[in-house]
């Protein structure tokens, strides 16, 4: 198997569980999925590969590295050769569980912006049991953002949603405290005066502010919001979600009548537990980029890659 545009240059160095899970993954994507892998990272330091080619890469930027000096300063570190790998045809998309702001400035900078795009944005699919995900994006790229960007997150957002999803016309709602066009800050309420004017244009479905509640369900399929809000509300329900099960099974073994019940429940409780675990989905589009980047949880395992 050799690299080439149908692969997925995947960054072995990045993440809290390199290289040892992220070439796990990789390994169980290509002998049981067939997905055409590249490695990217220190030959030596990446372990037994099970015959996946590796484009080697010294260096390695760490989580604690600024992202823009990193990248100028490590041009051979495994993010920014991955990103290379991309740009040059070597693969048709990179996956990283590094450095998240270190993934985005790689992409940025080694395959370029598309014209006419103010800022990427992650856009990470939040699980709707019985529907389709919920786009939330930015999702941690830009923590600062202007209204511009926003309707452009909505833009960008209402088209991902229809070519990965297979949403004829998605729903676009604006994170706020409030559905009320008047609650939020200033930055909300100018994107929604922008929204509400049609500045997103006729293929963007703006149906006004929407909750926090509102995520989770199947009242809206693209919430936009600036990256430090739209971080907040992933790690949260994240956060939630692990909470629960862990409060579930706990439940299942407090005696012999509640294991009992565990044993006849759990069961049919697994496949709604795999639908909401953020491993079953693995990382984020970084859209608004030249090329096909994925951001993943810097905590992914083997299953997550």
């Amino acid at each position: 198997m050799t690299a080439g545009p149908r692969s997925v240059a995947i960054d072995a160095m990045g993440g809290d569980r390199a290289p040892d899970e992220i070439v796990a993954g990789a390994r169980q994507a290509a002998e049981e999925l067939g997905v055409e892998i590249v490695l990217v990272g220190d030959p030596d330091r990446v372990g037994d590969t099970g015959g996946l080619p590796v484009l080697s890469a010294s260096e390695v930027i760490e989580m604690h590295d600024d992202p823009a000096a990193a990248v100028r300063t490590k041009k051979d570190s495994s993010l920014v050769r991955a990103a290379e790998a991309v740009r040059d045809g070597q693969a048709g998309a990179m996956v990283s569980a590094g450095n998240t702001g270190a993934t985005m400035a790689s992409a940025l900078l080694r395959m370029g912006r598309i014209r006419g795009v103010g800022r990427p944005a992650i856009a990470t699919p939040i699980p709707v049991p019985g529907s389709t995900p919920t786009i939330v994006l930015d999702a941690g790229a830009n923590a600062e953002c202007s209204a511009a960007w926003l309707v452009q997150f909505a833009q960008m957002g209402s088209a991902y949603a229809r070519h990965r999803f297979g949403i004829d016309e998605p729903r676009v709602g604006l994170l706020s405290i409030g559905e009320e066009r008047s609650k939020g800050t200033a930055l909300v309420k100018e994107t929604h005066e922008l929204l509400a004017a049609g500045a997103a244009g006729p293929d963007v479905h703006f149906i006004g502010n929407v909750e926090g509640r509102d995520v989770t369900t199947d009242g809206v399929d693209v919430v936009v919001t600036d990256g430090f809000s739209g971080n907040v509300v992933l790690k949260t329900i994240e956060g939630a979600w692990r909470a629960a099960v862990r409060a579930v099974l706990a439940a299942f073994d407090t005696d012999d009548a509640t294991k009992e019940a565990g044993q006849v429940l759990l069961p049919a409780l697994m496949p709604l537990a795999a639908e909401l675990d953020p491993d079953t989905y693995g990382g984020a589009m970084l859209l608004g980029v030249r090329g096909n980047c994925i951001i993943s949880h810097g905590s992914s395992s083997a299953r997550a890659i």
